[in-house]
């Protein structure tokens, strides 16, 4: 039987998101020919306002749909206390334990040779503009352990001995080669509680 044009286009395009095989693309396509037209427009209509709406936040790098995210507008917020995490997402798995009263920091990644993500490409010259400007205290480096975290989270803590701030490290109640997004709550605080100097 000839493959239809239309469905190869869909398992292709679901093939693009992290973690999803060929399988589970070409499952998720036929579950879409099943659903409702509604359904498929309410999804497709998702997906396009996800797109126009949600945008980087000016300050922080964190995803917001308001020009400067609710974090850096809040002005309860410590801004002498900075979490610097890789990726957006990194920021909702702090917020969820609701310990932490500061701002953050997105890198928008890692340093990464076999990747081609060199120091220009993520954002310290932004955190090094904030440190300057809010009188920040202390940088709390929170990228993920594994090699390429690892890497970014000493090259940071060498570029900020300057500024004469604390720069603590997330302490090792994470798992080498974890990521923050699949870290349960009590590992994650008890990680943030244990923070050390680097």
């Amino acid at each position: 039987m000839e493959e239809l044009k239309s469905v190869t286009k869909l398992i292709e395009s679901f093939s693009r998101l992290p973690g999803v095989g060929h399988k589970s693309a070409e499952k998720m396509a036929y579950s879409v020919l099943e659903m409702a037209d509604e359904d498929v427009e309410m999804f497709s209509e998702a997906l396009i306002e996800l797109k126009r709406n949600v945008h980087h936040c000016p300050i922080c790098g964190a995803y917001t749909e308001d020009d400067v995210c609710e974090i850096c507008s809040d002005e309860n917020r410590d801004k002498t206390k900075i979490i610097v995490v890789s990726y957006p997402k990194d920021v909702a798995s702090f917020e969820r334990l609701g310990v932490y009263n500061g701002r953050y920091h997105v890198l928008g990644g890692v340093l990464s040779a076999v990747n081609g993500v060199g120091i220009n490409d993520l954002n310290i010259d932004g955190l090094e503009k904030r440190i300057k400007e809010d009188n920040v205290q202390e940088i709390i480096i929170a990228t993920n352990p594994t090699t390429e975290g690892e890497t970014t989270a000493l090259y940071l803590a060498r570029i900020l001995e300057k500024d004469n701030i604390n720069v603590t490290r997330l302490a090792y109640g994470l798992p080498m080669g974890g990521h923050l997004e699949y870290a349960d709550s009590l590992t994650l605080s008890k990680a943030l509680e244990g923070r050390k100097k680097i």
